[in-house]
């Protein structure tokens, strides 16, 4: 049997990594977080007090980050030159970071090509902002998963209060939006929904419920699912 391809995407704060670990744990598939990826490079560039905004000092490094990403068991470890940076990716800095390195076409070539490779390698779920458009066209299903930019400020407020960030919830809708704007407007690999995805709209729907109309939409696809 071929290799399962299942591609999600969707704005920050959808639940897009979220929904993604839930369904690979269900079917027992791997999960790579390519949003992590470029959290991991911005990470990088700021603990070598390097600017992730400025786009000529971003090029002129990318050459000495090799990153990597390994599984042990569900869990992502996502390691540039050989240093593991998954505990310091989901800071507010960081997520600015990595919307700032994602717009630069040398930086999204370099890390497209590796999640395709890690694609082709055996059957995966990939969450992003380009899966079903750019890295994955050919993907067996696509679901662009999203929320109202107030459910998911919320969401990620409550995120960030929880690590003991003191950002207010209207600086979080702020940032949130000021994403969706760069993302959206991005020169190459813009975040838009593919034509072929199942739109699914998460602002009054529970975890489960997100969940069980995935599942729901791949068995009508004909898609095997054991879960």
């Amino acid at each position: 049997m071929s290799n399962l391809t299942i591609a999600i995407d969707g704005p920050s704060g959808a639940g897009k990594s979220t929904s993604a670990q839930a369904l690979a744990r269900r079917l027992n598939l791997a999960h790579l977080d390519t949003g992590a990826m470029y959290r991991a490079l911005a990470a990088a560039l700021l603990k070598d007090g390097l600017d992730p905004s400025n786009e000529q000092v971003v090029l002129d490094n990318l050459a000495h980050y090799e990153l990597t990403v390994e599984f042990a068991g569900p869990d992502q470890h996502t390691l540039v030159n050989g240093r593991d940076l998954s505990p310091d990716l989901y800071s507010s800095e960081v997520s600015r970071g990595a919307s700032d390195v994602s717009r630069y076409s040398p930086v999204r070539a370099y890390l497209v090509n590796k999640q395709r490779e890690l694609a082709e390698s055996q059957s995966f779920i990939l969450d992003g902002r380009d899966i079903g458009t750019v890295v994955l066209p050919q993907a067996n299903i696509k679901f662009f998963l999203t929320a109202s930019p107030e459910t998911r400020a919320r969401r990620r407020w409550t995120e960030l209060q929880a690590k003991g960030e003191a950002l207010s919830l209207e600086e979080v809708l702020a940032d949130i939006e000021a994403r969706d704007y760069q993302d959206s407007h991005r020169a190459d690999s813009p975040l838009m929904c593919a034509e072929d995805a199942h739109v699914i709209d998460s602002s009054q729907l529970s975890f489960d419920q997100v969940l069980d109309r995935m599942l729901d939409l791949m068995k009508a696809q004909g898609l095997e699912v054991t879960a």
